[in-house]
């Protein structure tokens, strides 16, 4: 069975392995990149082509409900993010082997 979570230093590996970058040359990379996601997504709206595209979502305020207790408290307003995955990447995941 393998592994379903990558940690930055997963991808860091790998990338070092793929084009022989050396580790810490790699970890900067997957951090600014990152980080660049992370402001773009933060202006509202980020579409990467034959990818997908973030959205951010902000949540209004609710009155939410513990299902063990009933007891009522009030889920403040957030900021969420929605991804939508584009159909290329869609195409090339369901491609029977």
């Amino acid at each position: 069975m393998t592994k379903n979570n990558l940690s930055k230093a997963d991808l860091s590996k790998n990338l070092s392995k793929l084009k022989g970058y050396p580790i810490s040359f790699s970890n900067k990379l997957i951090n600014d990149l990152l980080d660049t996601l992370n402001e773009a997504i933060k202006l509202d709206y980020l579409t990467l082509k034959n990818f997908g595209s973030f959205k951010l979502v902000k949540k209004k305020e609710r009155i939410g409900r513990n299902p063990k207790t009933k007891e009522k408290f009030i889920i403040k307003s957030r900021k969420s993010i929605s991804f939508i995955v584009s159909k290329k990447l869609l195409n090339k995941i369901n491609i029977k082997l």
